[in-house]
């Protein structure tokens, strides 16, 4: 399992250098509009999402699990009403995975997911299994 942090930036030419020699860190996935580095040691994905606009810097947080994992949380979070969303196959921030997703009560989002893949598209339309029950804030990733 690997901690999700999904930053705000106004411009990624100059957040990657930073965030390179600050996690001793190559970028792990470059494409316009977004970044990530995938760092071992300390087990963080850190996702940056240029958006200049932003009013908030944190975007989202997260879990990056294996397929076990993200279904044990569905179960445990499905019957006490905070499984927002549930996407087994979504295009997402150039990846193919399955989320599930969560929003706290001051409106961060929570998202639970298994990488499956590369894409080449950053978003696509998800199928989806459970309607949101909460609204949801509009500088999100994956939505």
């Amino acid at each position: 399992m690997r901690f999700q942090l999904a930053l705000n930036v106004r411009n990624l030419d100059e957040a990657i250098p930073y965030y390179s020699k600050l996690l001793g860190a190559p970028v792990n996935k470059r494409k316009p509009g977004y970044a990530n580095f995938a760092v071992d040691s300390p087990p963080i994905k850190l996702v940056l999402l240029e958006n200049p606009n932003a009013t908030e810097r944190l975007n989202h947080v997260g879990f990056e699990m294996d397929t076990d994992e993200v279904e044990d949380t569905l179960t445990r979070l499905e019957p006490q009403g905070l499984a927002d969303e549930v996407i087994r196959d979504e295009t997402c921030c150039y990846a193919n995975k399955s989320t599930v997703y969560s929003t706290d009560p001051e409106g961060l989002l929570w998202e639970f997911y298994k990488f499956h893949g590369d894409t080449e598209v950053f978003r696509a339309s998800p199928r989806r299994e459970k309607p949101a029950a909460k609204p949801k804030p509009s500088a999100t990733c994956c939505r």
